[in-house]
Order: structure tokens, then C-alpha cells, then sequence
């Protein structure tokens, strides 16, 4: 047995013991996957575990993140800081070895992967952070951004709808150092691909404006290790590497079957498989001893490969000064350093559409923030997310710095994703609020990832008009506060834009989603310093009275002017309503309870919500006395302001609910 089949066989019985000792994973994946993910990591991947954040390292990808002991072991073997013990403590408590890969958990792991397809799609944008990062700061004789970004995909995640998407976009791009690994193995949980796979893969990646290779037999690690330099020697296109391979391989009885997807072979089944592959030692995680030197070769070529980059980078500093500076800068996350002072001024009096003030900020940010990068899934000029003046990136214009995604709402979220992990940039992305459902997944996985992703969601409610239900967001509103870590702001105007922009860059953490309008707003508080310190606290009030107020009027985004005028009515009648923006429940409910009862004091029990959406949350606010105005059904195509008008979106309405909270 060569030293390289003994490597490949390690990883192998890696798995295949974590799984049986934790009575719960995927066995079958890493062991049919395990050559090509030797080829990748022992002679083609450049990575140093001594200094995991290296900014020149290649990106690896296991989208097929059931396979997470393939990883696990690769990371073990290699030198990262993943002890044999944390891999016999796979999928328990307190473990680094998640079933699934987790970034933040796990050091070594480039992103969360597990919901199929997503992986791919967070590696292509890896691959555009690279393109773009190299077109901006390489020089002659000064490559300081230089690397590939290699995945394993499975027959999984090229079923899944948003590869076809991302898959599209990257050949369109022509993302010549994106490789990707196909493992296909022909089984899925319900047994064979045949029952609901028998297309052309191959033809559709080439027609994509992919380069596609073929490895016959996936155990062949030279085959395979020749066609990874193959795809490295094509500049132009992306690179599929079909590999046949056999799920389970060497278990006489499981494989190539769906059984060793997703269950433990048995004690008796891997001592059949030690035996037909011709392992000797009879114990479980068994490592030899000339394995473990021949993977520290990993570890030994990357520190080296790190250190020739360390120096380049020092003679980079000596030639490119401002260059060098801007890089470190970038890769740092560095945000300038007053926000507030940059932002767009709003008028006293005018009348600025959020989604329109959103791009005022935009065109603030250029010049402080030439990292802020994104774009929109074909709605650019509604969503208001082109930077004038910003070319877009293209296959010939990589250093573009604004993206023209498609209608591919899904992709786009992710690929965001993996631009972000990637480092150096923070990214942002825009479609209308109610196409929040297909780029779910994706948002979910910013939040589990704490990525600050910034999502423009624009059209955010009924006051979109003629274009009916189909485009009018009910629900969305809770659905994306109902997700963890995710920051929702509903901003009521422009000055509370620009206090949301701020929040949402200096929210590094996790997501933050932005529900703009697409009708005209009043501006109700032209102070810009003010107002930015009351958004990040997520409530404040708008309208007080003189003492104690009869009731409160709490709304969000373009019902904020609703409840001020109802304020009016009410003042009218000899009831005192304080009225409170709350653009953001997430920020609100991170202030101390002190604020929050100088906000909401618990005394006024009479409270009235008003917001475009349904009603259903609102009770953690308004209490069991208190009243909400919403829209818990489907909304209509008509005119803006009929609608509101018909839903109940008036001065009058509100200030009858307030009557009538307070009668009670």
C-alpha cells in the first residue's frame, strides 16, 4: 500500500469510527470522497494551521456538509487545532465536531455548510471577493492576492435550484480560480440519482462557460491530482472536476448504497472494511505514524508558502505605501471613523421615499467605504443600490465594484455570504422585501454565521400599490424578526435611513435587513446626529406630552407619520399619546430596562401598534390590553393611498383604536 492509498484510508476509518462512536452522521460520503479530498489538501491546496486567517490562503469548500468527519479529519491530519480527541467527540455536546461544519466553531472551517447548495454558492463568491481584491491591489511583481477556491460538491447540491443560479453567474464571470469537485456518486437518501436525476450535468456546467473535467475512477488520487493542475492552468473559466466515485467505499455490504448515507456501518461492517482495504490495526482511530508525517507536509509547505508571502507583503508596504495601508485596512474591517458626520442631510419638510434616501447614503459611503460592495438581483434602479460612478464587475472588469446579479435572488444572498467570509469586503444586496422568501436560506445562514450582510429590502409594504399581493410583503416583516441574530429596521424617513446605515456597519455580528419604501415619507426629524443615536437604540420617542401620557402610539417605517397625525386627532379629543418610532424590536430589545421604560413605561398600559403587516408579535409591545392596526390578510392592487386608506391606515382609524384601548 503506497504512503498516499494509506493517507486516503486514514481518512477513511477517521470517519467511519467518529460515526459509529457517536451512533449518528455520514460515513458513506467521506469514504468515497476521501481521494479527491487528499489530492486537494495534500498536493494542491496551499493553507498554513499555524496562522489559520492567513489572507493569501486558499479557500476549501465541503459544500456536501454531511460529509463534516471528510473535513474533520482533513483538519486533524493537517495540523489545525482539532485534536484526535475532538474528532472522538463528534456530534456531542460541547464538541468542535459538529455534525455539520460550523465557521465560528471550528477553526479551519471557511463557512457553515449543511443545507445543500449553499456551500456552492458561498464559494463562488469567495472566488469574486479574490478577482475583485487581486484587480484592486496587485501590481507588477506583486501578486499579494493569488489563490483558488476548491470545493466538493455532490449530486445534492447540484439538484438544489440555487446552484443552477450561482453556477450561471460564475461562468458568466469567468472565475478562473474557482475549482470544484464533483462527487458523484449516483445515491441520494432515497437511493439512486435515477429516481429524479438523469440530466446532462455535464453539458449543462459547459454551458454555463465552465471548463469540465472527468475522472473516471475517483480512487485514482494521481487522475485527479492531474486534473485539479489542469483546471489551475485555465484562467478564464471555472472549473468542474466529475468524479465517479462509490459512496461507502470498501464496506463489503453498504457500498454504493444508500444505507451508508446517513447511518453508522456497525461495528461487524467496519471490521469487514478494515479487512478488504487491508488495515491492520484492529483499534478505532488509528493514525500511523508515517501518515501523520506525510500530512504535516500540509502544514510545512503552507508556513512556507505564508512566509514568501509575508515577505512580498513587507516589500509591497516599501513599494506601494497607500496600497499596503488600504489592503490591511480592508482586510481588518476598519469602518471610518465618524459614520454619522458622513451621512446625507434631509430637508425639514421634504418628502424622500426610504428606499430613495438609501441611495443617498449609498453615494455618502463611496468615497469612506470603497470596500462596500453589492448590488441587486435585477432591481437595481428600484431598489436604489447602483453607486454612481461605480462600474460593475464583469469577466474584463474585475476591479467593478457594483454587481449585476440577475434575477437570481438566492445566489446572490449567498454568494454575499461567502464575499463576506471571504474578508476584505462588506457586501450588501437588494431586491424587493417580499423576494425575502427565496433568499431565506441564505439569511438564515448570515445569522447562524454572523455575517454583517446588509440586505436592501425595498417596497416594504402595501404602499407599493398597483401591484398587488403578489408584490406586497404581510407576513415578512415577522418572519425575518423571528430569525436569531438577524437586525430588522423598518426606518420611518430619510434621517432614519441614514441612522440604520450606520447601525447596520457597525453591526459586525450578524445580519442586518433593511425595510425601505417605496412611497415618498415625510422627513420628521431633519437632526441627523439625533436621530442616528435614537435608531441604534431601536425606539424613541417621536411625540411626548406634558407628564405622563393617557397612551402610546408605537409604529414602524411609513405609519410613524400615520400615528403622528393620529397623535393630533387624539389631542383634539383631550388624550395625551406619546407617539414612539421603533424601527428596530432587535436593537430596542438590547437596551437596558431603564431605557426601556423611559420608552414604554409599564404605568401606560394603553398602547396602540400600528405597521403594514400582520399583527401576530405585537402583543410583546402594546401587552394583553392593548390594540394593534395591521394587515393580516393579503393586501390589493390600487393605488398607494386607497389602500391605506381602505386597510385602516388613518389618523382617525388609529385614534379610534386608542379609544378604545382605552375604554377597556
Amino acid at each position: 500500500m503506497t504512503l498516499s492509498d494509506l493517507s486516503v484510508n486514514t481518512i477513511r476509518f477517521l470517519a467511519a469510527d467518529a460515526v459509529q462512536k457517536a451512533n449518528s452522521g455520514h460515513p458513506g460520503m467521506p469514504m468515497g470522497a476521501a481521494p479527491m479530498a487528499y489530492a486537494a489538501w495534500h498536493r494542491n491546496l496551499s493553507i498554513d494551521p499555524s496562522t489559520p486567517d492567513w489572507a493569501n490562503r486558499d479557500r476549501f469548500v465541503l459544500s456536501a456538509g454531511h460529509g463534516s468527519m471528510l473535513l474533520y479529519a482533513l483538519l486533524h491530519l493537517s495540523g489545525f487545532d482539532l485534536t484526535l480527541e475532538d474528532i472522538k467527540q463528534f456530534r456531542q455536546w460541547g464538541s468542535r465536531t459538529p455534525g455539520h461544519p460550523e465557521n465560528f466553531h471550528t477553526t479551519g472551517v471557511e463557512t457553515t455548510t449543511g443545507p445543500l447548495g449553499q456551500g456552492f454558492a458561498n464559494g463562488i463568491g469567495m472566488a469574486i471577493a479574490e478577482a475583485f481584491l487581486a484587480a484592486r491591489f496587485n501590481r507588477t511583481g506583486f501578486k499579494v492576492v493569488d489563490h483558488h477556491t476548491i470545493a466538493i460538491v455532490s449530486d445534492g447540491d447540484l439538484m438544489e435550484g440555487i446552484s443552477h443560479e450561482a453556477a450561471s453567474l460564475a461562468g458568466h464571470y469567468g472565475l478562473g480560480k474557482l475549482i470544484y469537485l464533483y462527487d458523484d456518486n449516483g445515491i441520494t437518501i432515497d437511493g439512486s440519482t435515477d429516481l429524479a436525476y438523469t440530466e446532462d450535468a455535464t453539458g449543462r456546467f459547459e454551458s454555463y462557460g465552465w471548463q469540465v473535467l472527468e475522472v473516471e475512477d475517483g480512487n485514482d488520487v494521481e487522475a485527479i491530482d492531474a486534473a485539479i493542475r489542469e483546471a489551475k492552468a485555465d484562467t478564464e473559466r471555472p472549473t468542474l472536476i466529475r468524479l465517479h466515485t462509490v459512496i461507502g467505499y470498501g464496506s463489503p455490504n453498504k457500498e454504493g448504497t444508500a444505507s451508508s448515507h446517513g447511518s453508522p456501518l456497525g461495528d461487524d461492517e467496519i471490521a469487514l472494511t478494515r479487512e478488504r482495504l487491508g488495515w491492520t490495526a484492529s483499534e478505532s482511530f488509528h493514525i500511523p505514524g508515517d501518515v501523520s508525517t506525510h500530512m504535516a507536509e500540509i502544514a510545512e509547505r503552507g508556513k512556507a508558502k505564508r512566509e514568501a508571502w509575508d515577505d512580498l507583503m513587507t516589500r509591497y508596504a516599501e513599494a506601494y505605501p497607500e496600497e499596503s495601508a488600504a489592503l490591511a485596512s480592508w482586510m481588518a474591517g476598519d469602518l471610518p471613523a465618524d459614520l454619522t458626520s458622513i451621512m446625507p442631510s434631509f430637508e425639514e419638510g421634504s418628502k424622500v421615499a426610504t428606499r430613495g434616501a438609501n441611495g443617498s447614503v449609498l453615494a455618502a459611503l463611496d468615497a469612506h467605504m470603497p470596500n462596500l460592495v453589492g448590488g441587486s438581483a435585477d432591481l437595481s434602479g428600484s431598489n436604489k443600490t447602483e453607486i454612481k460612478g461605480r462600474r460593475g464587475f464583469q469577466r474584463d472588469t474585475p476591479d467593478g465594484s457594483y454587481f449585476f446579479f440577475g434575477v437570481r435572488e438566492h445566489a446572490m444572498a449567498s454568494i454575499c455570504n461567502g464575499m463576506q467570509l471571504h474578508g476584505g469586503l462588506r457586501t450588501y444586496c437588494g431586491t424587493f422585501l417580499v423576494f425575502s422568501d427565496y433568499m431565506r436560506p441564505a439569511i438564515r445562514l448570515s445569522a447562524l454565521m454572523e455575517q454583517p450582510v446588509i440586505y436592501v429590502l425595498t417596497h416594504d409594504s402595501i404602499g407599493l400599490g398597483e401591484d398587488g399581493p403578489t408584490h406586497q410583503p404581510i407576513e415578512h416583516f415577522m418572519a425575518l424578526r423571528a430569525i436569531p441574530n438577524c437586525t430588522f429596521i423598518r426606518p420611518a424617513d430619510g434621517p432614519e435611513t441614514a441612522g440604520a446605515w450606520v447601525a447596520a456597519l457597525e453591526n459586525t455580528t450578524g445580519p442586518t435587513l433593511l425595510a425601505l419604501s417605496r412611497q415618498g415619507l415625510p422627513t420628521l426629524n431633519p437632526d441627523n446626529d439625533r436621530t442616528v443615536a435614537n435608531v441604534s437604540r431601536g425606539a424613541y420617542i417621536v411625540r411626548d406630552t406634558d407628564g405622563q401620557p393617557d397612551a402610546i402610539i408605537m409604529a414602524t417605517g411609513s405609519e410613524v407619520a400615520v400615528a403622528l397625525e393620529a397623535a393630533d386627532t387624539l389631542n383634539g379629543e383631550e388624550v395625551q399619546a406619546r407617539v414612539v418610532s421603533m424601527p428596530s424590536w432587535e436593537l430596542f430589545a438590547k437596551q437596558d430596562a431603564a431605557y426601556q421604560e423611559a420608552i414604554l413605561p409599564s404605568a401606560v398600559t394603553a398602547r396602540v401598534s400600528v405597521e403594514a403587516g400582520i399583527t401576530m408579535g405585537w402583543e410583546r409591545w402594546i401587552g394583553a390590553g392593548g390594540s394593534s392596526v395591521g394587515v393580516d390578510h393579503f393586501g390589493a392592487s390600487a393605488p398607494a393611498g386607497e389602500l391605506f386608506k381602505r386597510f385602516g391606515f388613518t389618523a382617525e382609524n388609529v385614534a379610534a383604536h386608542v379609544q378604545k384601548v382605552l375604554a377597556s
